[in-house]
């Protein structure tokens, strides 16, 4: 199964390769969209959802300090940093709340990966995203209606109740199945990785299809923008948890978790949200390219650093949790 975690692993690649074929080639990306979007996103969910257990909620409460660092900078810097940025650049109304949006979404479904190949630390991505993707149910929308709502009218009830349906169902039900039909868990999670990675890659293509021609018309502030947002994530997060003197490896890990969205939520959230405002779903779509990348290369950067710090865990024990996730 070697030729999974190698297709896996370059997920950056195949995002980056599907989003700039969809602006050029949109007839083969546009077909992925409506129902097939939140069948996609739930799929990825789910798949999370296998690779969690009891165990990594446990390790909040053995570090609570490194977790709450995360969260909060998770919710709060990106957040007011989408919403400075919209502001700055005085985006148009759509892409503005798009961008806000996705900055107020939980972190990224690729951070687990990205901390593995970073050697940051990896059970502390994990219970991170965990968190934050289930906080995310009831602050995505809350903190969405509070800075993009003087833009547009925002309905955070309804923000809740999509959020509701594609993150804590499938993420329950995979969790239920890890523990009660284990048998089934390890039979599906050896793909679920490249599933997950195929529907996100579908997912952004589609947006940026379907927008092609709104991309190219304002390419310079849009991609700039975006730029920003997660280029400042990844550059703030880990300034804020090496200003409170968290160790070196942990500083790596909310610095990733913080710069990667998830992008996937943020397009379906704005495509179910703010009809009348279609672009709004293409900052999140261009987000998951973006935040793909610099993960990567931030990755690339410090694994070629080779750190050593006393935490850093070797190569051979990455959790089950990270080869479930994508």
């Amino acid at each position: 199964m070697r030729w999974i975690t190698w297709m896996t692993n370059l997920f950056p690649v195949w995002t980056a390769v599907c989003g700039g074929l969809a602006l050029f080639r949109p007839a083969w990306f546009e077909w992925f969209k409506g129902p097939l979007i939140t069948w996609g996103l739930a799929a990825i969910m789910l798949g999370m959802g296998l690779t969690l257990s009891v165990e990594d909620f446990r390790r909040v409460l053995q570090r609570p300090r490194a977790v709450a660092v995360g969260f909060g900078a998770q919710f709060v810097i990106m957040p007011l940093l989408g919403w400075s940025i919209a502001h700055l650049l005085q985006l148009d109304t759509a892409l503005a709340v798009g961008l806000i949006l996705v900055s107020c979404c939980p972190g990224g479904t690729a951070s687990n990966v990205v901390s593995f190949l970073a050697r940051a630390d990896v059970a502390l991505s994990v219970s991170m995203t965990a968190c934050s993707t289930l906080a995310a149910i009831a602050l995505t929308p809350w903190l969405t209606k509070l800075l993009a709502g003087t833009l547009v009218k925002v309905s955070a009830w309804g923000l809740f109740l999509n959020t509701l349906q594609v993150v804590l169902l499938p993420v329950v039900l995979g969790l239920a199945l890890h523990h009660y039909l284990p048998k089934v868990t390890r039979v599906v999670l050896p793909v679920a990785p490249l599933i997950s990675v195929v529907f996100i890659v579908l997912i952004v293509a589609s947006v940026m299809a379907q927008r092609a021609t709104d991309i190219r018309e304002s390419a310079g502030r849009l991609l700039g923008a975006v730029a920003l947002l997660h280029a400042g994530g990844f550059a703030l997060g880990y300034g804020v948890a090496r200003g409170l003197r968290l160790p070196g490896l942990a500083c790596r890990t909310v610095s990733i978790e913080v710069g990667m969205q998830n992008s996937g939520l943020g397009t379906y959230l704005a495509q179910q949200n703010f009809p009348t405002l279609p672009a709004a779903a293409t900052p999140c779509a261009i987000s998951a390219v973006f935040h793909s990348i610099i993960g990567s290369a931030l990755a690339g950067w410090w694994r070629w650093r080779a750190v050593k710090e006393t935490a850093t865990p070797p190569a051979a024990d990455l959790p089950a949790a990270v080869e479930g996730r994508s």
